[in-house]
Formats: structure tokens, sequence, C-alpha cells
């Protein structure tokens, strides 16, 4: 695994990597409660083990490499860019980052960045204001912010799914969905019948086609 063109053992490329996108998401997000801080921090070690696999020490392709090399001997594993595993099982013999599932990942990821930039201002303005926020993307669904933290999450895991990432996807999932029920309880004991309507009108995480305008908070029913 640490041949000279293996890619790996590359720790400050990790560092770097890693260091990039936590301070992107942030850029996007700043966390301000302290719900928002455990999300993040969650984000943040999803990406941290992601890269260190990736630029790092191989767990995966070590854990499974006898397995790896009698089903597919054609592959070579000492090789970077065999971490591309959805590619390798499926196939795919071109360069792996022009590949479909990188492709798809790259969609994922930049539709997740994309919702937590467009998310963030309307919070932000919300809190300011003392009110909910209802426009923009929360008049489609109440937790954009961790929609768009697992679409990020999953994108990173069709790119380059390791043991680890795989094993902590669904407990970050259900740790989101957690953290959302937690502060609409919040939610519900500060906004009261107001944040009632606001759940019955949008749903939580899938949005769905809406057959009105929401009403803006402290609108006469």
């Amino acid at each position: 695994m640490h041949a000279p063109d293996s890619g790996y053992g590359l720790w400050l490329l990790a560092a770097i990597n890693a260091a990039f996108f936590i301070f992107f998401a942030w850029s996007f997000y700043k966390p301000l409660t302290r719900w928002d801080w455990r999300g993040f921090g969650m984000f943040s070690a999803f990406v941290v083990a992601l890269f260190a696999e990736m630029y790092g020490f191989p767990l995966t392709l070590y854990v499974l490499g006898g397995w790896l090399s009698a089903n597919y001997p054609q592959v070579n594993w000492l090789s970077h860019d065999a971490g591309h595993l959805l590619e390798m099982w499926f196939g795919w013999r071109a360069n792996p980052h022009f590949g479909p599932f990188h492709l798809a990942s790259f969609i994922l990821i930049g539709g997740g960045f994309w919702l937590l930039s467009a998310a963030w201002p309307v919070l932000y303005r919300a809190q300011r204001e003392g009110r909910l926020a209802r426009e923009g993307v929360y008049a489609r669904m109440r937790h954009p912010q961790y929609v768009a933290f697992v679409l990020v999450l999953t994108g990173f895991l069709l790119q380059w799914p390791t043991l680890l990432t795989l094993a902590s996807y669904p407990v970050l999932v259900w740790a989101y969905a957690r953290l959302a029920r937690r502060e609409e309880r919040g939610c519900l004991s500060r906004f009261g019948e107001d944040y009632v309507s606001y759940m019955q009108e949008v749903p939580a995480f899938i949005p769905r086609r809406r057959r009105g305008p929401v009403r803006s908070a402290g609108e006469v029913r």
C-alpha cells in the first residue's frame, strides 16, 4: 500500500482538504446555537475521517484487500484511484474522476452547499428579528440545514466510500433527525401555535409542492 504511486501517506494534503471543506461549510452555515455546533461538529468528524483515508492511511483497502484482490484481480488496489470503490466494483475502467458515481457525488455535494448558502441568510434574519424563518427554502422544508449536510455526506460517500464513513453515515442521519426534533420542541415552546401552524403547512425534510403561499409569522388565519 506504500508503493511510490499509491497516493497515500499524504497527511498534509489530507489536513488541507479536510480544513478546506470544514471551513467552506462553516462559511455557509455559521453555527450559532449549541444544536448548530453539534450538527456542524458531526459533519466535521465525518470529513476528517474521509480525507484521512483518502490521502493518509487507506484502512478500508487494507481490511478488504484480500477479498478485493481475489474478486477483482484486474484492479491495481495499490493505486490511489482504486479508492473510488464504486467505480471499481461496477467495472468503470476510465478515469474514476469522470465515473458516474463521482459525477453524482459532485451534484449532491454542490446541491448541499447551495442549500446551506440559501438557508443561512433566511435563518439569520429571522433570528435577529426574533421570529420564525418561513420564507425562502424554509417555505419548502423546516430543516434545510440538516438536509444540506446529509446531501453533502451522501455525495462524499458515493465518491469515496470507507468502512468508517459507511458505519457513521446512518448514525449521523439519525443524529440530525434527533437534533431537528429537539429544535422543534424549543420552537414549540417559544412560538406556540404559530409553529404548530408552520409544521402543518411545511414538511420537515422532504419538500412537496406548495398549494399556496406559507403565511408569515403573525398573519391572521
